[in-house]
């Protein structure tokens, strides 16, 4: 099977549930304490892709990651600026797979005119730190023991991606659904492909 990256949809909810759940038991790289139901996650996949994109990394009959927008915070003036994450399964790390996946997703949060994107980052984790500022990441901040998991406080550092320079009056960004129904569509989809060594 070739590799793509796309859209994910409901029927991923369990591919994706299989890579995310060993972090949420295992590991302070998620807050979460209990792993989501596959229900849980086709709402989530379901609820974010109506506005900020979700893509999967999909080869060799499986899914190798995926990773996601998600908004930054409620408030309106905030509409212009995204969180991201991205999960790869173990078996597939350094293969390309996280800045690929990132390479796509940012390329279509340009496309919908987002402006900035945030990666929160649990403390230490320097594979995360040093992929994030290996695509153009600053560091700009730590909340100090913010979260208790497995036993311990953990510090979470904030990075941040300008996407575009700022614009005076910025249009609203466009809806997922239209964007992808524009023609630059595949190629933003397409552009992290060439990252993967796989």
């Amino acid at each position: 099977m070739k590799t793509r990256i796309r859209l994910a949809d409901d029927t991923d909810a369990k591919a994706v549930l299989d890579i995310y759940a060993p972090f949420v038991c295992g590991s302070p790289v998620t807050f979460e304490v209990e792993p989501p139901t596959v229900d849980e996650m086709q709402r989530r996949i379901g609820s974010t892709g109506e506005r900020y994109p979700w893509l999967v990394c999909v080869g060799e009959n499986r899914a190798l990651g995926y990773a996601y927008a998600s908004e930054h915070r409620t408030r309106a003036a905030y509409g212009w600026s995204v969180d991201c994450s991205v999960y790869i399964d173990p078996r597939y790390c350094r293969r390309g797979i996280a800045r690929g996946l990132y390479t796509s997703l940012f390329a279509l949060l340009r496309l919908q005119g987002f402006f900035n994107v945030f990666a929160g980052i649990t403390l230490p984790n320097a594979a995360s730190v040093g992929l994030h500022e290996a695509i153009g990441f600053k560091a700009v901040g730590v909340y100090r023991a913010v979260g208790y998991k497995l036993g311990a406080w953990h510090d979470v550092g904030w990075w941040q991606l300008p996407l575009q320079a700022p614009l005076c009056e910025p249009p609203s960004p466009i809806p997922l659904a239209r964007l992808a129904r524009d023609g630059s569509w595949d190629a933003a989809m397409r552009s992290g492909l060439a990252i993967l060594q796989i």
